[in-house]
């Protein structure tokens, strides 16, 4: 009598799966809170564009800046943080600013923005 070969298993184990879920799901929670602040940057970015297209003195780009930033809901950057100078009779503004995603314990995940306007 023959007996049926033997077959090796394939697949992912359940202590795979359980590392793999939990990896994903980590990667999903910092994503989570990562694009808020990406996009709140972005907003920041376009409204100091528009500040130092508009303005011409430190007090009107810092009031531009501010009214955009109500518009748009930034909260991490105000028109007084912001750095104005002229360049050959151009304004540029510019900005820096950290956020920070507390992960476990007494670590963060620490992102710092910056920007000058050309």
């Amino acid at each position: 009598m023959r007996s049926a070969p033997r077959h090796s298993q394939k697949g992912l184990s359940f202590i795979g799966f359980v590392l793999i879920a939990v990896l994903a799901v980590a990667v999903f929670a910092i994503g989570g809170q990562s694009l808020p602040m990406w996009l709140e940057y972005q907003a920041a970015k376009k409204a100091s564009q528009k500040a130092a297209r508009e303005g011409t003195t430190v007090p009107e780009v810092r009031n531009i800046f501010d009214r955009a930033a109500q518009i748009d809901d930034i909260k991490s950057l105000r028109g007084q943080d912001l750095d104005v100078s002229k360049v050959n009779e151009r304004v540029v503004v510019g900005f820096e600013y950290e956020r920070d995603i507390p992960l476990v314990g007494p670590a963060y995940l620490v992102y710092r923005f910056s920007y000058q306007t050309k």
